[in-house]
């Protein structure tokens, strides 16, 4: 009994070391490529005065505009938050825009509203999902 069960214990580490190293290829690949079409845009954050363009998918919810942090790399959310000021790429064009975290009920009708298929979030290793309204500058 106690070879069954060293043996199953290895055997489910050596799982998860698998399902790990898939997701982090997964994440990699997919912010080497950085796909865009459909409803991507591209956005740009700025770290000590350094620009960062990232490629996200974006979601109109009652005429408002919104993005989702939901894979584990979000150096891009990060430099959001710490200077909201964003430009956001749409129509071929970068416009200013200020990135705003929903909070309460906005918080949740959009979690409710932006909802990703299991599949996707098994193939990201489940990261936690943070959400930003983008606000354009008039």
């Amino acid at each position: 009994m106690r070879k069954l069960t060293r043996w199953t214990l290895i055997g489910l580490c050596g799982l998860l070391v698998i399902y790990a190293g898939y997701v982090a290829y997964a994440e990699a690949r997919l912010g080497y490529l950085q796909p865009q079409g459909g409803s991507t845009i591209v956005i740009a954050t700025f770290d000590d005065g350094e620009r960062h363009e990232r490629v996200v998918r974006l979601t109109k919810i009652d005429g408002e505009n919104y993005i989702a942090a939901q894979h584990w790399p979000r150096a891009w959310y990060r430099q959001a938050l710490a200077t909201p000021e964003i430009e956001v790429k749409m129509d071929n064009l970068f416009e200013p825009y200020v990135a705003v975290v929903p909070m309460g009920s906005e918080l949740a009708m959009v979690k409710e509203n932006y909802q990703m298929p299991l599949g996707f979030r098994f193939r990201t290793g489940f990261p936690p999902r943070r959400f930003l309204r983008l606000d354009a500058v008039e």
